[in-house]
């Protein structure tokens, strides 16, 4: 066993990669919310809130505002927002807002995937034998264009087709929806697709 390799790998574990794409319009969205505006300017954008949603999918708000702190200090004209006011803001967007302008019939394919969730109950099942409860994620995605069209979040005793009806009825409020279909076999082609780009 080479340690050196080893010990890179285990080093690569702790690199952080991040997109910092929402920076190239940010002061052009900014200067556009800010337009006509009275009173206090905006200094964050939606842009920016949603980065950090991205971010925040794995620490809490308090550490959420340290980390705004941080890229202040490295990108300076970011300004450091206060943990209520990112959860307010995240809370604020919408989730459809990014949707493309495609209003044809489209064909959708219905998934989920578990999230199990941390520090929720583990010393009950250690001691008590009970089962390890997960959340599911469960998404409609258009399978041309490959965009989420609607999610659900659930316990992992809901199954994809019990939830189908309320998928298809979110969905159906931005698409026209031709076909649908569940399983995995969708979902797999839809991952080749996004890692081919084709």
């Amino acid at each position: 066993m080479d340690w050196r390799l080893v010990d890179e790998r285990l080093i690569r574990r702790g690199e952080l990669l991040l997109s910092l794409d929402f920076l190239e319009g940010y002061d052009y969205e900014l200067s556009l919310l800010n337009d006509g505006e009275v009173g206090r300017p905006f200094k964050i954008t939606d842009r920016y809130i949603v980065f950090l949603a991205v971010v925040r999918f794995s620490m809490p708000y308090r550490q959420l505002e340290g980390f705004t702190r941080a890229l202040s200090r490295l990108i300076p004209r970011l300004p450091t927002i206060d943990y209520s006011w990112i959860r307010r803001c995240m809370l604020g967007l919408s989730p459809y807002e990014s949707l493309s302008g495609y209003y044809g019939a489209v064909a959708i394919a219905v998934d989920s995937s578990g999230v199990s969730v941390h520090r929720c109950g583990g010393w009950v099942e250690r001691i008590y034998g009970g089962k390890k409860r997960y959340v599911k994620i469960h998404f409609t995605v258009d399978v041309k264009i490959k965009e989420i069209l609607a999610m659900d979040v659930t316990t992992d005793d809901i199954h994809d087709s019990k939830a189908l009806p309320s998928l298809i009825a979110n969905a159906s409020r931005h698409r026209l929806i031709s076909e649908h279909t569940i399983g995995r076999k969708i979902f797999f082609t839809l991952c080749r697709c996004w890692a081919t780009g084709t």
